[in-house]
C-alpha cells in the first residue's frame, strides 16, 4: 500500500486536493481510502464516501494536539487502510498550529499552500512547509502572476528540495500531473520504528492539563515568558 501524508494550514483546500487526486487514481483502477485527523468535528469522512465511494474514516483529537494524536495512531491508521484492501491511504491532518511536524522519514509528504494565505507565509510555516517532499499551491487563479512567483520563491526559499504543483481546487486543474506522480511512489511496508522528520511542538504546561486562571502563580511545566528587551520579543 501506497500512504501519502496531506498537511497544511485550516482551509488552504486539502480535502479539495484529495477529492481530485483520488478521483484520478480511481479512474486508473487504482483502490483508495482516506483517514481524516481534526480535532472537534469534520465531515470530511462523509465527503470522501459519498463524493468517491471510498472507505474513510475519521479521529478526532478533542483536547489533545491534533499532531500528537495524529502521529499517536499512524500504525492503526496504516493497518486500517491495508485491511480495507487499499492501494493507496490519504491521511489528512489538521493542520492547526504552522509549528506542525507531522512528516515522517520514508512517507511521502504532501503540504498545501493557500496562494491567498500571504506573501510571507511560507516563513511562517515551519517544518510542516520546510521537511516536505512535495508543495500543493491552491488559489492560485484569485492572485496576480507576480504574487505566485512570489510565494513560490518564498517556498523555494523555505525547501529547496521540494517540488511544486499548482492545483485549483474547485475545477482539479493540476491534479493529473500530481496523481501521475503519486502513482510512481514506492509502497509502504510500516510505520512502526520510523522517526519523525522533525520534533513535535513541546507543550507540557498546567494548561495543558485543564488549568484554566491566567497568572505566574497558576503556570507550571513548560513555560516560556517574552523578553521585553528583544525587538521582536522572542520567548526566554
Amino acid at each position: 500500500m501506497k500512504a501519502l501524508i496531506v498537511a497544511g494550514p485550516p482551509s488552504a483546500g486539502k480535502t479539495a486536493v484529495i477529492l481530485h487526486v483520488a478521483r484520478r487514481l480511481l479512474a486508473a483502477g487504482d483502490k483508495v481510502a482516506a483517514v481524516k485527523f481534526d480535532t472537534r468535528s469534520s465531515l470530511d469522512p462523509e465527503l470522501y464516501a459519498s463524493s468517491l465511494g471510498i472507505p474513510a474514516i475519521g479521529g478526532l483529537s478533542d483536547y489533545l494536539c491534533p499532531d500528537h494524536y495524529f502521529i499517536s495512531n499512524m500504525e492503526e491508521a496504516l493497518e486500517w487502510g491495508k485491511s480495507r484492501g487499499a492501494d493507496c491511504l490519504f491521511i489528512e491532518t489538521a493542520g492547526l498550529c504552522l509549528r506542525c511536524a507531522p512528516h515522517i522519514e520514508g512517507l511521502p509528504a504532501v503540504t498545501v499552500v493557500d496562494s491567498l494565505s500571504g506573501l510571507h507565509a511560507p516563513q511562517k510555516m515551519g517544518p510542516m512547509l520546510a521537511l516536505t517532499d512535495i508543495v500543493v499551491l491552491t488559489k492560485g487563479d484569485l492572485v496576480s502572476q507576480a504574487e505566485r512567483e512570489v510565494i513560490s520563491f518564498g517556498i523555494h526559499a523555505a525547501n529547496p528540495r521540494a517540488r511544486i504543483h499548482p492545483v485549483n481546487g474547485l475545477l482539479g486543474t493540476g491534479s493529473l500531473g500530481l496523481s501521475g506522480e503519486l502513482r510512481q511512489l514506492p509502497e509502504l511496508d510500516e510505520a512502526a520504528e520510523r522517526k519523525l522528520r522533525h520534533d513535535m511542538p513541546a507543550a507540557i504546561c498546567s494548561y495543558c492539563t485543564g488549568e484554566r486562571r491566567i497568572g505566574r502563580r497558576y503556570q507550571s511545566g513548560n513555560v516560556e515568558k517574552l523578553r521585553p528587551e528583544s525587538p521582536h520579543a522572542e520567548p526566554a
